[in-house]
């Protein structure tokens, strides 16, 4: 949702902080706030003008007409303030239809005036600018202002200046008020564009001798313009709407959701009611509610809520377990419900997502059978076969009763099945699998030629396009009435392989001559081809870092697809309206500013350009051009022919119900002529109206179907074309969002738009203003199919239609990659992993999740442990693995390794390289004697060779004893590191066999040589080996193969990487120049000179 309303101490908040007006604007910041919890003593210190200035009290809960519900207390004092909130603090108090308990209370001085000082102000947008009202005489009795008020349009981009409000607002207001008031007004609407407000409204605004006051104030921003606002916004709460409290589930998802590039809502209407859903998608959400509300289950709506997107398993796991456990706290009678519908998804894989429902079906089983929930699923889309097959699954293995259903049922058909008010069918048919749609229905076995490389980057002019009307002199460019055609050609913005690959499939099906996407904009690369196919073959398109360049070299694209975000869309979008070439713009990103809308619809408007969204999926023109992800996957695109044209047009504000008429058109009529999704943003770049006119003024299309919503007045004007007669086809209509009027509080739906601001933008005052115009009109969105059908019918029998003869489409291979998420392949995996698994919401250590990791304070040596030999070590174990970390880390930079890091470091090479080359030097000599000293004393150990046989054998094979001798230290200068490390393991290991059997080998070797003492080396690597062997997490012969392996050398190496880390740092810091080694360092030893 865009537009949001905050508390009116927010409100104000904003205003005293940024307001710029040369009137004095008194009282600023002078508001305390009331709760159940607050302290008065502690309020009083921070506010000490309570104790002496007279108060008003109110409440701060978006209720309107608070004074003539009698919610006002005023001229008390802080006594007669704290009287007045014994009636008020935590009493239910009802509102309109809304019930709810006032917690929120807002203190403020009592400002004494009389009525002739009190005014009434509010700005509020529209598509064509901001409104600003004015009427000379606010308060409670201000009555209509809508007909009352002065008003003045701001245009979009334009300013309002003082003499404007002077000459068309304060024409009834005293000559000596009018230059404060002209400036608060002006300062009052530039603060109203800085901070992205939607509506403001102050009333009364009192001007006294003293100054403005602002008495009461009502406001919306737009939350969207977080991302530019943040600064100034700082973190604002949005209240709910009264009569509804704001549940920590909701806050929940509402956090998952600003977290995700998924979109996911959740809205507690009555946790008590026992109908649940769990719907994706915007507009199929709004439609299953409207459905339920229909056959009467308004009452027992527990919740509305949608998710979309192409949520990952693991949000949607997220997601349903917070409606599963809201649904099982409290039992009903009559067992409860659960709806899990959806429209026909355009891009998001239903099995995917229907993974996570199944998991959270499985963690809430108990409750679910405990609370007698029966649970009926409708969906449709990609990979939708196997999610409806793991529902299914998943009812038959917990004994829940579940009832799946795909694309063959209507999408609402599951409601009337739950509510029991229509019976649900033993056995539903069963679609085809998503693969055989692909299969070549025709005689012909011919496929195109194979061909390893192929471009069709170089630009070909069309002739087939058709440009825009030529305007009359001095009025802006007509916008073009055919936006598409088999020779459109587009540029894409953002790097969307998988919408171009569905773009490039849907040309190939309809036969092109050619893609239609000539090139790609990424400014994040630089220039370069990307591979993608065209049926067979593999074919290169170009991309480039600059929509400069791509404009250039393809003067043929008219048409810019933009998968830009919120933040860029803007930038983007204005820059590509600078090419005239350029006749038609999809923005499909969600959360665009509305202010920025409205500068792109103006710009758009004179240049003659026609946007598609923003929000929204695109549109598709079957046979000839489809925008990004429209009309799904290759198995919808063939199910609801859209690889052909039909006679009926459609427009949607839903880019999933857009996907969903495809499927009803496609069932009930020859099927679709063009579609298109407008998006779901409050100011479309383009309206129902311009593309109803376009289809009016299309030979081929000879119905127009129109999916309205709640929310703005276009609709109406639809009714107006068809009274003027300015629309004549048959024009079948419905607008969804006819549940909101039954809502005791106000419900945000899940489009920005889909919100009526007055009696007019309800649904059901449209539908009914359709139905009086003239439009076929259902009685509910279950019956839209069967009137289109009643209207093609009668259309095919007059003549006006005459359905063609159905020409089998090119068959297109599968991508390997989803007949692999299909099933339908199998191939031996590249790698196998057995220690870690990131795929999930959650990094996995051997089975760990990493949360659990921390939890339990596993450390650096758990983590080891975990990675490196895939247990869950003892405590005792991961110290031990830390501290041999901690003794290896260095040991000077004269060693080998240390000595190498260094030179490297002063070569002026980076780390990476610097600590390679050190690492380099390790092995049998320096470093590597870990493994070696392990296996040696193992062997001689396990062999059961006393230790004066071993140092005998090793001497007269003539091979060092590895992990015995050290250069400085001696059995009379011992190695504290050895000393440290014994203790540890002396006082923590279960058993120390091979240690002691080491340690008498020392006994030995240093008789002969003092020096010839275990080292470092060679104690970790016995004390490892009894450690693998005793520590209980191990087989014996696990144990040894860790040995074999290099396990022991690694300890080495990670510790000592620190250390050469370390040196490379320090050489940086201390700025050392190359090393070149000194001369007299080095013996030169050269063949002496031989003469003849």
């Amino acid at each position: 949702m865009s537009a949001k309303a905050i508390s009116e101490q927010t409100g104000k908040e904003f205003l005293y902080k940024y307001i710029c007006s040369s009137a004095a604007v008194q009282n600023r910041f002078r508001y305390a706030n009331i709760t159940p919890e607050t302290d008065w003593d502690r309020l009083t210190q921070d506010h000490p003008w309570l104790l002496t200035e007279r108060l008003v009290v109110k409440p701060d809960q978006l209720i309107k007409r608070r004074g003539k519900l009698g919610l006002v207390g005023i001229d008390l004092d802080l006594q007669g303030v704290k009287e007045w909130l014994k009636g008020q603090l935590m009493k239910e108090t009802t509102v309109g239809r809304a019930k709810g308990v006032l917690r929120n209370f807002l203190i403020e001085p009592f400002v004494p005036h009389t009525q002739e000082e009190e005014f009434y102000v509010c700005i509020y947008a529209t598509r064509e600018g901001d409104q600003v009202l004015f009427h000379h005489e606010g308060g409670v009795e201000v009555g209509d202002v809508d007909t009352k008020a002065q008003r003045l349009t701001v245009a979009v981009d334009d300013k309002l200046s003082d003499a404007q409000v002077k000459k068309q607002l304060l024409t009834h207001v005293p000559d000596d008020k009018k230059g404060v008031l002209a400036n608060f007004i002006v300062g009052l609407f530039n603060l109203y564009e800085d901070l992205y407000f939607t509506y403001l409204e102050i009333n009364p605004l009192v001007l006294t001798k003293n100054g403005v006051y602002v008495l009461d104030m009502a406001a919306k921003i737009d939350a969207t313009a977080d991302f530019i606002c943040k600064s100034k916004w700082g973190d604002v709460e949005f209240p709910p709407p009264f009569g509804r409290e704001a549940y920590p589930e909701e806050a929940y998802i509402a956090d998952l959701d600003a977290k995700s590039g998924a979109s996911l809502k959740l809205t507690l209407l009555n946790p008590q009611g026992r109908i649940w859903t769990m719907v994706a998608g915007g507009g199929a959400s709004v439609v299953y509610s409207d459905t339920i509300c229909d056959l009467g289950g308004v009452d027992e709506l527990a919740n509305y809520g949608e998710y979309s997107g192409a949520p990952s398993e693991q949000q949607t796991y997220d997601y349903a377990k917070t409606i599963l456990s809201l649904m099982t706290r409290e039992k009903h009678p009559q067992g409860k419900v659960l709806i899990i519908g959806g429209s026909i998804a355009n891009f998001t894989n239903v099995a995917a997502t229907f993974k996570g429902i199944v998991r959270a079906i499985k963690d809430y089983q108990g409750p679910l059978k405990e609370h007698e929930v029966s649970i009926f699923v409708r969906r449709g889309g990609p990979n939708y076969q196997e999610g409806l097959r793991v529902m299914g699954e998943v009812g038959k293995t917990t004994g829940i009763p579940i009832y799946v259903f795909g694309t063959e049922t209507h999408m609402t058909a599951i409601v009337g099945m739950a509510l029991g008010q229509r019976p649900i069918p033993n056995i539903p048919p069963v679609a085809a699998h998503t693969a055989n749609f692909l299969l070549n229905a025709s005689n012909s076995a011919m496929t195109p030629a194979t061909s390893r490389t192929a471009s069709f980057s170089e630009p070909k002019t069309s002739n087939d396009v058709t440009p825009p009307k030529k305007s009359k002199a001095g009025l802006p460019p007509a916008k073009a009435t055919t936006l598409f055609s088999k020779h459109t050609k587009a540029i894409v913005w953002g790097m969307q392989t998988r919408a171009v690959q569905g773009m490039l499939d849907f040309d190939y099906v309809c036969s092109r001559d050619q893609p239609s996407v000539a090139a790609i904009v990424y400014p994040f690369t630089g220039d370069h081809k990307q591979k993608f196919y065209w049926g067979h073959k593999e074919i290169l398109l170009p991309v480039y870092k600059n929509m400069a360049d791509a404009m250039k070299k393809h003067p043929e694209v008219d048409v810019m697809i933009s998968f830009a975000s919120l933040r860029s869309a803007y930038d983007s979008t204005l820059e590509a309206m600078q090419y005239p070439q350029v006749h038609t713009i999809a923005i499909i990103a969600e959360g665009i500013p509305e202010a920025q809308t409205r500068k792109l619809i103006k710009i758009a408007d004179e240049k003659g350009v026609t946007i598609i969204g923003p929000a929204t999926v695109g549109g598709i023109k079957p046979g000839c051009f489809k925008i990004g992800n429209t009309g799904g996957m290759l198995d919808n695109i063939l199910a609801s022919k859209l690889y052909r044209p039909g006679s009926v047009a459609y427009v949607s504000r839903s880019g999933g119900m857009s996907n969903e008429l495809n499927n009803i058109i496609s069932r009930t009529t020859d099927g679709v002529y063009e579609g298109v999704a407008i998006g779901g943003d409050r100011y479309p770049g383009t309206t129902f109206m311009d593309h109803v006119l376009r289809y009016e003024d299309t030979p081929g299309i000879k119905m127009i179907v129109v999916l309205g919503e709640i929310g703005g007045t276009d609709e109406y004007k639809i009714c107006q074309g068809i009274k003027e007669g300015r629309i004549t086809k048959p024009v079948v209509c419905w607008c969804i969002g006819t549940c909101a009027t039954m809502f005791a509080s106000e419900v945000q739906f899940g489009h920005a738009g889909a919100c009526a601001n007055q009696a007019s933008e309800t649904a059901v005052a449209k539908n009914q203003a359709l139905r009086e115009a003239g439009a076929y009109v259902p009685k509910s969105f279950d019956e839209l199919g069967d009137v289109i059908k009643t209207v093609y019918d009668r259309l095919v029998a007059d003549g006006t239609i005459v359905p063609a003869q159905e020409v089998p489409p090119p068959t297109v291979p599968m991508d390997y990659s989803w007949a692999r998420e299909l099933g339908l392949i199998r191939k031996p995996a590249s790698f196998m992993t057995s220690i870690c698994d990131e795929r999930g919401q959650e990094l996995i250590y051997a089975g760990m999740a990493i949360t659990e990791v921390f939890k339990e304070e596993m450390g650096l040596g758990g983590v080891l442990g975990l990675l490196w030999f895939q247990r869950r070590l003892p405590r005792y174990a991961c110290q031990f693995i830390e501290m041999c970390l901690m003794v290896t880390a260095d040991h000077g930079p004269a060693v080998s390794g240390a000595h190498n890091t260094i030179v490297c470091a002063r070569a002026g090479k980076d780390l990476i390289s610097s600590l390679t080359s050190g690492l380099l030097t390790i092995g049998d000599r320096f470093g590597g004697a870990l493994d070696a000293a392990a296996k040696q004393f193992s062997k001689a150990f396990d062999s059961g060779m006393l230790p004066m046989e071993f140092v005998n054998k090793m001497k007269k094979d003539g091979k060092l004893i590895m992990g015995i001798g050290h250069r400085v230290k001696s059995i009379n200068n011992p190695d504290m590191r050895v000393q440290i490390l014994k203790d540890f393991v002396k006082e923590h290991f279960p058993s120390t066999q091979l240690l002691d059997y080491a340690l008498e080998v020392e006994k030995i070797t240093t008789s002969k040589k003092p020096n010839l003492i275990l080292n470092v080396d060679g104690f970790i690597g016995v004390s490892f080996v009894d450690l693998l062997r005793t520590c209980g997490g191990f087989t014996r012969d696990e144990a040894d193969e860790f040995v074999e392996i290099g396990a022991l050398n690694g300890i080495f190496v990670l510790g000592r990487s620190m250390g050469f880390i370390g040196h490379y740092l320090d050489q940086k810091r201390l700025k050392q120049g190359l090393y070149r080694h000194p001369w007299d360092d080095i013996s030169y030893v050269l063949p002496e000179h031989m003469s003849m």
